[in-house]
């Protein structure tokens, strides 16, 4: 238990009201425990150029907080990293188990604001990249890779989402998940640091799932992430830490000319949630996984003794996790649930009641409420007139697919194939039409065979042989 350092600690805590200016902020506590805390850290190039914090609550907290000044004092930003909740007890001869609440507000506040204060400010010293920069949700998958990641690696989590209407358990981007993900990376003896995205995640990817259900379409937000937000957001702070690579736990490969191929395992491929990404981004991705099959990976996280060996797979779209999309949509669209009719497409009558045409998608099959004699499937929404058409399997049938804002990396002469859902595996087909390559515009695929029909908003990924050429979203 504590020792003697608690008191002097208490007495005189190190860095209390000492907030250095131009530094970064990270908050923790609250209302609801009744203890809040504010650390705040400046960097300059790869260290730590001072320390400060304002604590609210118990006396625990002030010690936690003087004890995190004193270990980033004059550390290096990786060092700093490696601050944990284990650290900050052991610097005072332990905690007691009442009091370690302290020392985890402590250093989740700690955390957030190095995270924004390296993000912004800081800067490798010179010489040659080390190391890899590694991607941890505080799963199996990413843990894994961590494990491969080779020496000087450094983990990172991103906090993307924080809404009382979740399940902070079951997401990936929660607080809850980052606190996970960086005791594991410590538990690895590896330094972790948290981004705060929820802003640009927000602006760049709910928003606009958000606007598209408005529309009509049907969005693949996690196409938009790794393309727009997540990723690239993880390479700028590879640079500023110094690292050359970032290495991720998707299941996909890459070419050495910088295009993505698809994973060993096609019932965990993820090319396709990758596919958004410029090849300039892809060629300094590692994915450790895309060779391995999903029984390999967890034999290698038990034999390592990694405690999430065994954690489920996350099934739901993060920000989605623990709430449905109507809930969601209303919670923070105002989409409200809007009673209408569903239409038959052959004999035009009203077959039953859906609960907004924004809720329903093409080639919807389930939750439609529609007794027929033969499956019926959603084959046009209006969300002016608020009305669901059904009708046959036949009717979705298409061999002619139309895109927007198609990106190609070749020449279109070489596509062969395009996969048009996640679950879908990929089907032969050619272009038609389509922009110049790495220009932007429409274009128009044709399948060797005719395919049910995917959703508008959903994304295309066009392929030649196992490497992904291309992109384009359904029109």
């Amino acid at each position: 238990m504590a020792d003697w350092r608690f008191e002097e600690h208490l007495r005189t805590p190190v860095g209390r009201g000492d907030l250095p200016s131009g530094g970064h902020d990270g908050v923790a506590g609250g209302a609801a425990c009744g203890d809040l805390v504010r650390v705040v850290v400046a960097v300059e190039g790869d260290r730590i150029a001072g320390a400060g914090f304002v604590a609210e609550g118990c006396g625990a907290l002030t010690v936690c907080g003087s004890v995190a000044c004193e270990l980033l004092d004059g550390a290096s930003v990786r060092d700093a990293a490696r601050v944990s909740v284990a650290a900050v007890a052991d610097e005072v001869g332990g905690l007691h188990p009442g009091k370690l609440h302290a020392a985890e507000l402590v250093v989740d506040a700690l955390h957030r604001a190095l995270g924004a204060a390296v993000a912004a400010d800081a800067a490798p010293p010179e010489g040659e990249a080390r190391g890899t920069l590694v991607a941890m949700s505080g799963g199996v998958d990413s843990a894994v890779a961590a494990l491969k990641a080779g020496p000087d690696a450094v983990a990172v989590t991103l906090e993307l989402w924080r809404d009382p209407a979740n399940d902070a358990e079951s997401s990936c981007c929660s607080h809850s998940a980052v606190r996970r993900a960086r005791d594991l990376a410590h538990r690895m003896a590896m330094p972790h640091l948290t981004l705060d995205l929820r802003d640009a995640f927000r602006d760049g990817v709910v928003t606009p799932w958000i606007e598209d259900h408005r529309k009509g379409l049907t969005p693949n937000p996690c196409v938009r992430c790794n393309g727009n937000v997540r990723l690239d957001a993880m390479l700028g702070l590879a640079d500023r830490l110094g690292c050359a690579t970032l290495t991720t736990g998707h299941y996909a490969r890459t070419t050495e000319d910088g295009l993505l191929r698809l994973a060993v395992d096609p019932g965990k491929d993820q090319a396709y949630m990758l596919s958004g990404l410029r090849p300039s981004s892809i060629a300094r991705m590692r994915f450790p996984l895309g060779s391995l099959l999903k029984p390999q990976v967890r034999a290698l996280a038990e034999e390592a003794g990694l405690s999430v060996a065994r954690t489920p797979d996350s099934q739901d779209l993060c920000f989605l996790a623990g709430t449905g999309r109507s809930a969601f949509l209303e919670r923070h669209g105002g989409l409200v649930d809007r009673p209408g009719p569903v239409h038959d497409a052959e004999t035009g009558e009203t077959v039953g009641e859906h609960q907004g045409a924004h809720l329903y998608t093409l080639g919807q099959r389930r939750g439609l409420g529609v007794a027929a004699g033969e499956p019926r499937y959603v084959v046009a929404t209006d969300v002016e007139t608020n009305v669901v058409t059904v009708g046959r399997r036949e009717r979705l049938m298409t061999d002619r697919v139309s895109l927007r804002d198609v990106v190609l990396h070749v020449d279109p002469w070489r596509v062969d194939g395009v996969k048009l859902r996640y679950r879908q595996q990929p089907r032969r087909a050619v272009v038609l039409e389509s922009p110049d390559p790495g220009a932007t515009g429409p274009g128009t695929v044709m399948l060797e065979e005719p395919l049910l029909q995917a959703a508008p908003g959903q994304t295309a990924m066009l392929l030649h042989g196992d490497i992904v050429v291309g992109t384009g979203t359904l029109a």
